[in-house]
């Protein structure tokens, strides 16, 4: 059987080298590319020093790189993501892409490239995860009254953008539930003398520090109660192997736009 070509960008970043493990132990898919910005000190030097199984040299050279390749993991920022799409259409390689902060205008430059490649797109490509955003569908139904809703998250000190991709894939499950628009109903700071609580906001909270990989919660505070619906990850190996999930689906799919929720069968 052939196996799958992975090319991965940030290959000498924490979720690059998780990747790379990940690939390496996976009987079915190949290293086809490793990538890195032209400024890292990793361009030249073997993958294998990062974690790969197989001697295949660090490079900036995204093109040249992707050709013969199916498909790139990209878990970059928003304009090196844009870049890649665009070379990604061209060479008709499909997309995982699990970059967070991208504007309204970059998503519908995914939509519109996804006419020609298949791109999987998630705020989080954890399994675990994208099985809450569906048990918060059910929740939100059920509690639809009576309950004040706040979204707390917590990542490690080096995230850049906040709330994460995440925990505002979460409001907007919780948000179109309820019939509500996340854009008009979100609270993201609360400060000073803020009055009684407007029951119909979605709240959210940010922690930042240390090393945490990534914590969510949705709580659904009533009178009385409150539920919780949590998850943890303690690794970020949950998120590669959610990509490398993601890359499979890819091959056994045509040209399209595709979240998690499409490649774990949740809808």
């Amino acid at each position: 059987m052939r196996k799958i070509k992975i090319a991965i960008v940030g290959s000498g970043g924490r979720m690059g080298r998780v990747l790379l493990e990940c690939v390496a132990q996976a009987d079915d898919l190949e290293l086809h590319a490793a990538l890195e910005h032209s400024g890292s000190l990793l361009i030249g030097h073997s993958a294998k020093e990062c974690g790969a199984s197989t001697d295949v040299t660090i490079t900036a050279d995204v093109e040249t790189a992707l050709k013969g390749a199916d498909v790139l993991i990209d878990f970059s920022r928003p304009e090196g993501t844009m870049a890649h799409l665009e070379i990604c259409r061209k060479l008709g390689v499909n997309m995982v892409v699990g970059t967070t902060g991208l504007n309204a205008q970059q998503k519908a430059q995914l939509g519109a490239a996804a006419q020609d490649i298949g791109i999987v797109f998630a705020p989080n490509m954890s399994v675990g995860v994208n099985l809450v955003f569906k048990l918060l569908e059910t929740a939100s139904r059920v509690l639809a009254q009576g309950y004040d809703i706040e979204i707390i998250e917590a990542h490690h000190r080096h995230k850049v953008d906040a709330p994460s991709g995440t925990a505002l894939g979460m409001g907007e499950v919780v948000a179109k539930t309820l019939g509500r628009d996340l854009e008009k109903c979100a609270v993201y700071g609360r400060e000073g003398v803020t009055g009684e609580r407007d029951p119909s906001t979605i709240g959210f909270a940010t922690v930042r520090g240390g090393d945490i990989v990534g914590d969510h919660t949705v709580l659904f505070a009533g009178t009385g109660e409150r539920i919780e619906i949590t998850h943890k990850a303690s690794s970020r190996a949950t998120f590669a192997l959610g990509a490398l999930r993601a890359a499979r689906f890819l091959k056994a799919n045509k040209a399209g736009l595709y979240d998690m929720q499409d490649v774990l069968n949740l809808k």
